[in-house]
């Protein structure tokens, strides 16, 4: 908003997240939204096969459910289960607020004071985490779908948000899949010709992470493409990267932390992770530094631990069941 309009802006937020009527009728509305949303994943594929291959990946433990619910658990919520969650989670001891752009840190205190921020029901005061994530074997699926394209994820979990490695599994997860520079996209789209969109991703919660690779071919060169990032992945695991790859990494990755940085939002949300995650808040200057601090022995170690083919979990979509 602009800054003018901030105690506005303060006080519509508290009521919305803090004051919510959660009346049925809203409920039964949005609803009928969320069930729409979940149908539009079932038939978009290339969406739908993440969600698969989360579920594998980690079994029967939240960071496994689809963020929309199923069907079945958006059908039977009723407007008691919203409330108790609500007393659960949305009280000052679960909530951090974040602010940035022009706005002064006391004169948010008390624009938070006046608008009735500092006057919310305690609530528990223990900080709600998820249980502890669960080790599961690395294992291969396929499911039937009709369509025109395979779709493949290939991941394993690794290591957690605070952990010392982070930064090594992303500067190696770059030079994989993470531009048109990178070895996934060179080999599997540019000499093969094998997919159009082929890429690496990667995510960290508190006490675990993970990282996979992604591609969407035809079906009948599915196992090409599959054997042509299972080559990559083999390669790294077994030799690492060579430390002009690693230089030409670090550079693509502080330019894009550096320009990440100059939109306010993605400042806001940064605050915002850093203490939720209790980590320090480092200047960029120390972000960089960290960056740069990665060397060719913790990419080796890295890959080795959490690359290798035969410890991915592989989910494909598609035709052909072979």
């Amino acid at each position: 908003m602009l800054d003018e309009h901030l105690e506005i802006a303060a006080d519509v937020i508290g009521d919305l997240v803090f004051r919510p009527l959660l009346r049925p009728e809203d409920l039964a509305l949005e609803r009928k939204v969320v069930l729409e949303e979940i149908g539009m994943v079932d038939d978009t594929p290339d969406d739908l096969v993440f969600e698969l291959q989360n579920d594998r990946l980690w079994g029967t433990h939240p960071y496994g459910y689809s963020i929309l619910g199923t069907r079945d658990t958006v059908a039977n919520l009723t407007v008691e289960h919203l409330r108790a969650l609500h007393e659960r989670a949305y009280v000052p001891a679960q909530v951090v607020v974040t602010a940035s752009g022009n706005v002064d840190h006391d004169e948010l205190l008390a624009i938070l004071e006046r608008t009735g921020w500092a006057s919310l029901p305690s609530g528990p005061s223990e900080r709600l985490v998820a249980p502890p994530a669960l080790s599961m074997p690395p294992m291969r699926e396929h499911v039937t779908r009709e369509g025109a394209q395979a779709h493949i994820v290939v991941g394993s979990q690794t290591v957690p948000y605070g952990h010392p490695h982070r930064h090594a599994l992303v500067l190696l997860s770059t030079m994989l899949g993470g531009g048109m520079s990178s070895r996934l996209f060179q080999r599997v789209r540019e000499e093969l010709g094998l997919a159009y969109s082929v890429y690496t991703f990667q995510s960290f919660h508190a006490d675990v992470g993970m990282h996979g690779v992604y591609v969407g071919t035809a079906p009948d060169t599915a196992d090409e493409a599959l054997a042509a990032i299972e080559q990559e992945l083999t390669r790294v695991a077994e030799e690492g990267l060579p430390e002009e790859e690693i230089a030409l990494g670090k550079s693509q990755l502080k330019g894009q932390l550096v320009l990440s940085l100059e939109s306010v939002s993605a400042r806001m949300y940064r605050l915002a992770g850093v203490e939720l995650y209790n980590e320090p808040h480092r200047s960029v200057d120390e972000l960089l530094a960290l960056i740069d601090g990665v060397d060719a022995e913790t990419i080796r170690t890295v890959a080795a631990e959490f690359f290798v083919p035969e410890n991915q979990t592989v989910v494909s979509l598609g035709p052909d069941e072979e």
